[in-house]
Order: C-alpha cells, then sequence, then structure tokens
C-alpha cells in the first residue's frame, strides 16, 4: 500500500496515557485587554507540551486580547479554548484529566484560567499553510 501523506504540523491530537499519538490540540488563549497580569507564552507552552508529550518545535499558542467578554461569574484571566480531534481513547475522563492539568499549569503561572475542548471529526478538518520558504 501506498506509505501516508505527512500530516500538517498544525492537525494537533492529545496524546491518552498509554497512546503513540503525540501530537498537541491547537489552542487559542484570550485575554482582555486590561489584563495587568504577564501571560508568560514560553513557559506555557513548555508546561503543555508537557502536559501533550509533545515537542515545542510543533507547537503554537495563540493569544487574541479582546476588548470585553461576558460571563463575569468565573473571574478567569484567560479563556482557553482547546481544539482536538476526537479519537476513541480520548475518553470524557481523558480530557477532563487534561483540561484540569492545563488549568494547574496556567495557575502555576499565578492565572486563573476557564478552560474548554472541543472535539472535531478529522475528516472534518482541512488546513492550507502557507508556502515553504
Amino acid at each position: 500500500s501506498a506509505p501516508e501523506p505527512p500530516r500538517p504540523r498544525c492537525c494537533y491530537l492529545i496524546r491518552a496515557a498509554g497512546s503513540s499519538s503525540a501530537f498537541m490540540p491547537l489552542v487559542r488563549l484570550f485575554a482582555q485587554k486590561t489584563l495587568q497580569k504577564a501571560i508568560p507564552l514560553k513557559s506555557l507552552q513548555a508546561k503543555l507540551c508537557g502536559i501533550w508529550g509533545v515537542n515545542k518545535k510543533t507547537t503554537k499558542l495563540i493569544v487574541t486580547r479582546v476588548d470585553d467578554w461576558t460571563g463575569e461569574e468565573f473571574a478567569e484571566d484567560v479563556y482557553v479554548s482547546i481544539r482536538a480531534k476526537a479519537t476513541p481513547e480520548r475518553t470524557r475522563d481523558v480530557v477532563l484529566e487534561s483540561c484540569r492539568a492545563v488549568q494547574a499549569a496556567f495557575k502555576d503561572e499565578g492565572l486563573i484560567a476557564n478552560v474548554r475542548l472541543e472535539t472535531y471529526v478529522g475528516d472534518s478538518y482541512f488546513h492550507v499553510p502557507p508556502p515553504s520558504s
């Protein structure tokens, strides 16, 4: 059979305990423009790579600063939105454990994180990276 085409670097998956998958999900961070606390991306990236078991060269954290948001009941500093491919080993317990670990990584940096994770079906995912230079 023909070899599998290379996986785009942005197609990240959560690595379940004991799994051979080692891809990080897409992680987007939202913070209000008025947040005075630092968001140490390099430190957070290292911690999240440890959670997902991946290399820093294959990951990217994206921060979006916003003017305001609704839902003040949580008083979070950062809203963490994660998208990950749905896989059989990605059980509810595995996903929730990973979300708690992400929340703890932010707490270690002095940030209160509201973490959400959404899974998607792999066949419904598309990506066009910029051409290599």
